[in-house]
């Protein structure tokens, strides 16, 4: 069976929701979230997964179940987390079970969270082929309509072109605008790019980027991201010191809404089909008044 990238791209629309907090949250306070993103008209819910929160497919199927419509991806699940076989079976299972409306989004993580699960994380691209591999070989014995559709987390060239080879496209995330438009170079016109990109509602410059800052701060210290803006064209002085401005706002849209708006055109006409926004805000019930703005704002059919 093969996946209508098409008919998926139109399932996920243009601009969703990326939200890495939840999973710290009550199943109760996710479910009331989930379902007021899907009322407030987003169409797709990507989370995160931590080694110390909850497990990827498991919290899916929390969202799924609270929700009719949305979509949920994850943004993403790591391929050390749990066997090909555990992945496609899992993933399959969530397809069957809430009519097409899980997307697979996996990736190979980062090397110190690979080292504390007792993995080798030299080569990475390999590992995720083999992987893809296993997941293939894979033969789900429930009544399919259509396998779920997988996404791979993919920064760089190898793993993008991986991405369009193996998958139905790629997610990358901490990513500016003219990663979206090398990106979508590489993988070529059909493959979905659905790249994150965090916001910040504030209007007053030093306090937008330190709370941009405060954000970036773990992924500056992490090669994968800073090889890639590296090979950008951002240098070391971008990175001292929590960032430099212009690279705190290539990275974070902030500002009023028509601002952030503006953000999400640039990346859908660099060629992104869909855009997931992460709204930096002190608590959760913040980041749900952040998106009523940005969707009042019509940030949801952008």
């Amino acid at each position: 069976m093969v996946t209508d990238v098409a008919a998926l791209k139109r399932r996920m629309g243009r601009v969703g929701v990326w939200n890495g907090t939840l999973g710290g949250e009550s199943a109760a306070f996710e479910r009331e979230a989930a379902a007021e993103v899907e009322r407030l008209g987003f169409k797709t819910l990507w989370i995160g997964e931590t080694p110390t929160g909850k497990e990827a497919l498991v919290h899916s199927a929390l969202l799924l179940g609270a929700t009719r419509h949305l979509m949920v991806a994850t943004g993403i699940a790591s391929i050390w987390g749990r066997d090909a076989t555990a992945a496609a079976n899992g993933a399959d299972a969530l397809a069957e079970a809430f009519d097409g409306r899980f997307v697979l989004g996996l990736g190979v993580s980062h090397a110190p969270a690979v080292a504390a699960r007792g993995h080798d994380y030299s080569r990475p691209v390999s590992a995720m082929r083999t992987y893809l591999d296993a997941m293939d070989a894979t033969k789900y014995s429930g009544p399919l309509p259509e396998p779920a559709p997988r996404l791979l987390a993919a920064l760089r060239p190898n793993m993008l072109e991986l991405a369009a080879r193996r998958a139905q496209g790629a997610h990358p995330y901490f990513v500016p605008v003219e990663h979206t438009a090398r990106a979508r170079a590489v993988l070529g016109p059909e493959p979905i790019l659905a790249p994150e990109q965090t916001v910040v509602l504030d209007t007053d410059p030093a306090r937008a980027r330190r709370t941009a800052r405060r954000f970036m701060s773990l992924y500056l210290a992490l090669p994968n991201y800073v090889n890639n803006l590296r090979e950008l064209g951002w240098r070391d002085e971008d990175f001292a010191d929590g960032g430099s401005d212009a690279l705190v706002d290539a990275i974070v849209a902030w500002g009023e809404p028509d601002k952030i708006i503006d953000r999400v055109r640039a990346h859908l006409d660099a060629g992104a089909d869909h855009v997931c926004i992460q709204p930096l805000a002190d608590t959760p019930r913040d980041a749900l008044e952040h998106l009523r703005v940005l969707a009042a704002a019509d940030a949801v059919t952008t």
